[in-house]
């Protein structure tokens, strides 16, 4: 008896061990979102149901997650927003979709969204972020839509981004880059209008023979 007493016990530990890895797991995900929302003005009350006491985010309005309640999609377009983003939202290491077009967000866009190795859409477009778009994006491998245009970024386009084969859909006009438009990797079949309204901007470039911070200075 004391044998089998001793095993349940065992047993018992580990079950609790589990479920606090599972938690743990859960609220880093709902941590991060809630710093996104402790950054944002919500005239809407649309974050209203962002409680930072649940166990993981997966009951939250405008989240999605898998099965295995991991945080996979974020639908904030068209909300009212303004605020800045957050570096946390780069611990979101499940996440395949950050939709937050047609806001009023401000700032910059964090680098730590370069750790988001399985995102397959970043769609900030029609906010007022400004600052450079960060090189750690040419991280993203799954990357297929990359929108942020109408916004007030300013710097050169990333060459890193021309590794990220797997971008079918790029569209930063309406900024004020600089420097030339890439012509390699995915920039072979991006739409040159997809960079136009950019006054400094100019392309697109002949390898070899344009700078990369042509009217950067």
């Amino acid at each position: 008896m004391a044998a089998l007493f001793s095993f349940l016990k065992s047993w018992g530990f580990l079950a609790v061990l589990l479920a606090l890895a599972v938690c743990v797991k859960g609220n880093s995900e709902g941590d991060a979102l809630y710093a996104l929302r402790r950054s944002l003005s919500d005239p809407d009350n649309v974050l209203q149901s962002w409680d930072p006491n649940l166990v993981n985010p997966c009951t939250w309005f405008h989240v999605t997650c898998n099965g295995d309640n991991h945080v996979t999609r974020v639908d904030l377009g068209n909300s009212k927003l303004s605020g800045h983003l957050v570096p946390e939202l780069g611990k979101l290491e499940h996440l395949q979709y950050l939709e937050l077009y047609k806001n009023n967000i401000q700032g910059t866009i964090p680098k730590e969204l370069g750790n988001l190795k399985r995102l397959i859409s970043l769609d900030l477009y029609n906010n007022n972020i400004s600052g450079t778009i960060p090189t750690s994006l040419g991280k993203l491998k799954s990357l297929v839509f990359l929108r942020l245009n109408d916004n007030k970024l300013t710097g050169p386009i990333p060459r890193e981004l021309s590794g990220v084969s797997s971008l079918k859909v790029m569209d930063v006009s309406n900024n004020n880059l600089c420097g030339t438009i890439p012509t390699s990797g995915p920039f072979e079949h991006i739409p040159l209008n997809n960079f136009e309204h950019n006054p400094r901007l100019e392309g697109p470039e002949l390898l070899g023979l344009a700078s990369y911070d042509t009217n950067c200075s």
